[in-house]
């Protein structure tokens, strides 16, 4: 009688399992954005704000909240800037902004005043459009407005941007500790010169001479970041390589004149860093197998003490941003596949982790979850690659299930423990699919080399590093191999216009967001030339570039239509600049007039992502309507 008795139980149990909800499009957009302001005055809270998608207003909404830095009850507040440090005033009560000043003319009615209903631009050089705009003749300054409540640019008449467009910020400038000086992020380039270089430096204005000097004039790539370290020492972030935007990054200090990069001799590249509190240490983000993780390295000053990276944590969690100290733990931003980013403390002496925020953790709790599981595969040159494999709730191994190889763009984004709002492979396992997500050649996190192998080099190695991963998980019992697709954008999306040619049928369909299709008409269209010229290897029209010639030539989709036969989905938005709207058409007409079962759908109004609720879950549905049909 017990025994049947625990019989039924169990049986409920499965079933109530089974029964539980799974992530759909629908409440992925119905999940709060957290996004950390930093640590209270008093150093007692934290302060943060949560965005949640509307999708029937089309548009998110924001609430601040105050949370003691140990957890606890989140408390909604009005004024949240008032009660973090605002590093952007000094004590000589200056402070520090940025606005759009209108330097060049570019309008016809800015030549041609009397015919201000004319809908016209010229333009004379290269950087005519950026992302997702067209350069309208304004630039971003940044204004000091001192204690008399007289704003001056600092940057006056100068055709440049600071903060860095697109996506700079205020991090791109600060204070000197004494307020005498102004740091700040500029690339001093305009037309093609633009287009071509990384070359973006640190600039310092004096307040009282009203001069500006070069600090990094030497390095000719990246120097981004800048921050005082609590003695006082100019830090930043530093690629040495011009025109090479995923080169590795490094920890500089300017000590005593003399120039330190800390990360140097550390196999791997820097996301973000901030300074112990006793400046004695740095500790910093960065991807390692998979993940994101923190580290620290010591700061030995001139001393002859070793530098020596050191990883703190260790998961299948991805550590995303440091927002400060308290006592021994450092608060941070941390997600994974099966959760959004909520805010942790760690501390540092014992090594647990304290969840504080719990935004989403209640709608999470109500879901069946997938597992995510780490798989290490051989390579076709013997390489071990880790390949994450993400298994829809209550899986079941004695079932066969369609399969998605999941193919990441940048080409050297970091497929990590992330979330994403529209590549969630928590909604694409919960839709009953197994996803297979290759840490393939390119992405940061397995060394320098690994990183850097997929330059001049797109159709080769990395594309035999995706099907070493779906051909080695689809030998498992439960993967339906009449049922394998390919999906991905940008350079994702490049990658399934290749594999569209080269396959020899392992897939039943294809999904291009984004993708690039033509490389020489995207280093004719794309706006960040710099970024072609170093993985492209160069120009089309330059036949004696070896490199450039075999790009072209070799790793180009369209040269591969002609054995196109598998239904593909291309998907394009209006505003993207760095994958210009011609990829997406050129693939959709080549399928069409192929007699390819294919589908084409336009965002005019998104950039190279999807932004906007209502675009949102219209990507999502169709994305898995077009999975239902041809998969």
């Amino acid at each position: 009688m017990k025994k049947q008795f625990l019989s039924i139980i169990l049986i409920m149990a499965g079933l109530s399992l089974s029964a539980q909800e799974v992530m759909t499009p629908e409440l992925l957009w119905k999940l709060g954005r957290i996004s950390p302001l930093g640590i209270s005055k008093d150093g007692k809270s934290i302060i943060y704000k949560v965005s949640t998608p509307s999708v029937e207003e089309n548009k998110s909404n924001s609430v601040f909240y105050s949370i003691p830095v140990t957890g606890g009850k989140a408390t909604v507040i009005e004024n949240a800037s008032d009660l973090v440090n605002d590093k952007n005033n000094n004590e000589k009560g200056g402070t520090l902004s940025h606005k759009e000043v209108k330097i060049d003319n570019v309008y016809g009615k800015d030549f041609y005043p009397e015919l201000e209903k004319s809908e016209v631009h010229i333009y004379n050089g290269l950087d005519y459009r950026h992302w997702d705009t067209w350069n309208d003749g304004t630039h971003n300054h940044i204004i000091f407005t001192n204690n008399q409540k007289e704003e001056i640019d600092i940057m006056a008449n100068e055709p440049f941007d600071s903060p860095q467009k697109p996506f700079g910020g205020d991090e791109d400038y600060i204070w000197s500790p004494d307020g005498s000086k102004i740091i700040y992020v500029c690339k001093k380039k305009t037309g093609a010169a633009y287009a071509i270089s990384t070359n973006t430096d640190l600039y310092e204005y004096d307040i009282n001479t009203k001069t500006t000097k070069n600090l990094t004039k030497e390095n000719k790539g990246y120097d981004v970041a800048p921050q005082f370290s609590p003695n006082g020492d100019l830090s930043w972030l530093q690629m040495k390589r011009e025109g090479y935007e995923a080169d590795k990054n490094d920890i500089v200090v300017n000590y005593k004149g003399f120039l330190i990069n800390l990360t140097s001799a550390w196999d791997g590249t820097v996301d973000s860093f901030i300074w112990s509190e006793d400046g004695k240490k740095v500790y910093f983000l960065a991807p390692v197998d998979g993940t994101k993780q923190l580290f620290e390295v010591n700061f030995p000053g001139l001393s002859k003490i070793m530098v020596r990276v050191k990883q703190l944590t260790e998961g299948q969690f991805d550590v995303n941003q440091i927002i400060g100290f308290s006592g021994n733990n450092v608060l941070v931003t941390r997600s994974d596949m099966n959760h959004a980013n909520e805010i942790f403390s760690y501390d540092l002496k014992k090594k647990k982790w304290n969840q504080i925020t719990n935004v989403n953790t209640k709608t999470y709790a109500k879901l069946a979850l997938p597992t995510v599981e780490k798989r290490m595969v051989k390579t076709t040159d013997g390489k071990d690659m880790l390949v994450w494999v993400i298994l829809p709730p209550n899986f079941d191994k004695t079932k066969k299930y369609p399969t998605l190889l999941y193919c990441q763009g940048g080409p050297q984004g970091a497929l990590s423990q992330f979330y994403s709002f529209r590549w969630n492979f928590q909604v694409m396992a919960s839709q009953g699919y197994i996803v297979v997500a290759p840490n393939r050649r390119g992405m940061p996190g397995h060394g320098v080399k690994w990183n850097e192998d997929i330059s001049k080099d797109w159709g080769g190695q990395a594309i035999q590093d995706y099907l070493s991963a779906i051909d080695d998980v689809a030998k498992e019992p439960y993967v339906d191999n009449k049922r394998l697709g390919a999906v991905g954008a940008s350079y994702g999306g490049y990658s399934v216009f290749y594999l569209a040619g080269i396959h020899n049928n392992r897939f039943k369909t294809f999904i291009s967001h984004c993708g690039v299709f033509n490389l020489e008409s995207m280093y004719g269209t794309t706006e960040e030339v710099f970024f072609t010229n170093w993985d492209l290897g160069g120009p089309y029209w330059d036949k004696n570039n070896v490199a450039a010639q075999k790009t072209y030539q070799q790793f180009n989709p369209i040269k591969l239509v002609d054995k196109w036969n598998t239904p593909i989905f291309v998907i394009q938005g209006g505003k993207d600049f760095r994958v210009p709207i011609g990829q997406g058409q050129e693939a959709f007409q080549a399928a069409q007039l192929k007699g390819i079962h294919s589908r084409f759908m336009f965002f005019p109004d998104e950039n190279h992502w999807v932004l906007k609720p209502q675009n949102g879950i219209v990507w999502q549905r169709e994305f898995f309507k077009w999975l239902k049909e041809t998969l």
